[in-house]
């Protein structure tokens, strides 16, 4: 499958495919071995699902390290924060027993979701009709647009009164006129607004510390750190499939922006795919299944979104575009989940390339809007009919199972480092350690 010679303190998790590929269980499996859990970007627009000894734990902020002990959680800066999303996940993970505040930590530069941003994201989805991006309606997009704006209210901000009305009475005069009189909405009460967020801030002001500088002590102390990406690579702002995409960058560059360290801390580099590919909400999709085929994978592979409860629509691989997640994020490995649910397909295809106007194209192309006129050229390979689940072992799979891995690993751009072979934290095939180099 491929082995490189290092070691490595800092690991950074993210997906390839357009989310949902299975981070928070690798995460979760990784993070045994670490100090700190990092956020960098996106809100509890993610969701990331976590299954130990067979109880099944889903996150939206906390990062997936909480469920063991040794490690810090921390929420970087590139993180837009739901303050009730957060302390209903908190008291949740404090109803199963899960020490949570003593071990997380938030960045005062945080970005906060208001009530506001909520009510723009549905109504805007409700205005699009049929041209929906198909977005969480979460507030996510609006959140980040104050940002970016300067008229965002920050973690910072919660605990000083005055300076929080002054900057909510500028955010809700420009945002109130657009909720009532461009989206016909009911616009928002200042003086509720600031209860609500104050109360909530409270909550957790003893929590808030500076991320950077704790990664910075953390990295000079040669502690392990692991950084953890939420959605997939080609729902990045910049480098998937625009307008369809999430409002974060969720390529490895966002670890520096998101967290305040450097290009230097980050040592290895690890993509996780699924077997097959699957996508949530509005956008081109190239190899997407609409037969009794991608019925079975949804039903066996349960494809439902964790924050959403949304169906996934489902396809073959493209190696097109993991091809070009590689290239997007330095991949120094891959963690292929989900293997499973290929179990019983006679044949299986993956997507080698894309044709649009007579021409072959072995990478996305660079305008957005063509993905959706793209033809697709697969390769075939056999499949198995033995079971896969539950292989710990890279021998205790079919033959036809370990040549599709290899094939994924030649077409992709970078070796197999870790199977899945089922949601437990258990249930995987370690090919590579990147902590242990071997």
């Amino acid at each position: 499958m491929g082995i490189i010679e290092m070691t490595a303190k800092s690991i950074v998790v993210l997906g390839t495919q357009w989310g949902d590929e299975g981070k928070g269980k690798i995460v979760d499996l990784l993070s045994r071995d670490m100090d700190a859990v990092v956020r960098f970007q996106g809100g509890h627009n993610a969701g990331h699902t976590l299954v130990v000894d067979g109880r099944k734990t889903v996150l939206h902020l906390v990062p997936s390290g909480i469920l063991n002990a040794g490690s810090e959680c921390l929420i970087g800066n590139g993180v837009v924060l739901s303050l009730d999303e957060l302390k209903k996940e908190t008291e949740t993970l404090e109803a199963l027993g899960v020490d949570v505040r003593s071990r997380l930590r938030i960045s005062p530069a945080c970005p906060v979701i208001m009530p506001y941003h909520e009510l723009l994201d549905q109504a805007r989805e409700q205005a699009r009709g049929e041209r929906a991006i198909g977005t969480t309606g979460r507030g996510i997009g609006p959140a980040y647009e104050d940002k970016v704006s300067r008229r965002g209210i920050r973690v910072s901000d919660l605990c000083n009164h005055d300076r929080l009305r002054q900057k909510l009475d500028e955010a809700l005069d420009y945002h109130n006129f657009v909720l009532e009189h461009y989206l016909g909405a009911q616009p928002l009460s200042a003086d509720r607004v600031l209860d609500d967020v104050l109360q909530l801030g409270a909550c957790f002001a003893d929590l808030v510390a500076d991320v950077s500088g704790r990664l910075h002590d953390l990295r000079t102390a040669g502690k392990r750190i692991l950084f953890e990406g939420a959605q997939g690579s080609m729902l990045d702002i910049d480098h998937g499939t625009y307008p369809f995409v999430t409002s974060s960058n969720t390529t490895v560059g966002a670890v520096c922006t998101g967290t305040g360290i450097g290009p230097d801390a980050i040592d290895y580099v690890l993509g996780i795919t699924k077997a097959y590919t699957t996508r949530v909400g509005s956008g081109p999709f190239p190899t997407e299944l609409f037969d009794e085929i991608g019925a079975g994978i949804a039903e066996r592979g349960a494809e439902f979104g964790a924050t959403t409860g949304r169906p996934r629509r489902c396809g073959w691989l493209d190696s097109v575009a993991l091809r070009r997640a590689a290239n997007l994020n330095g991949l120094d490995g891959f963690c292929v989940t989900k293997l499973d649910v290929l179990d019983g397909i006679d044949t299986i295809r993956v997507a080698t390339a894309y044709h649009l106007d007579g021409e072959r194209l072995t990478a996305p192309p660079l305008n957005a809007d063509d993905w959706k006129d793209l033809e697709v050229e697969y390769q075939s390979f056999p499949g198995w009919s033995e079971s896969t689940r539950g292989a710990t072992r890279l021998e205790d799979l079919p033959a036809n199972a370990r040549a599709y891995l290899e094939a994924m690993a030649d077409l992709c751009g970078a070796p197999v480092h870790v199977v899945s072979t089922g949601p437990d934290r258990c249930e995987n095939i370690i090919l590579y350690d990147p902590l242990r180099g071997d």
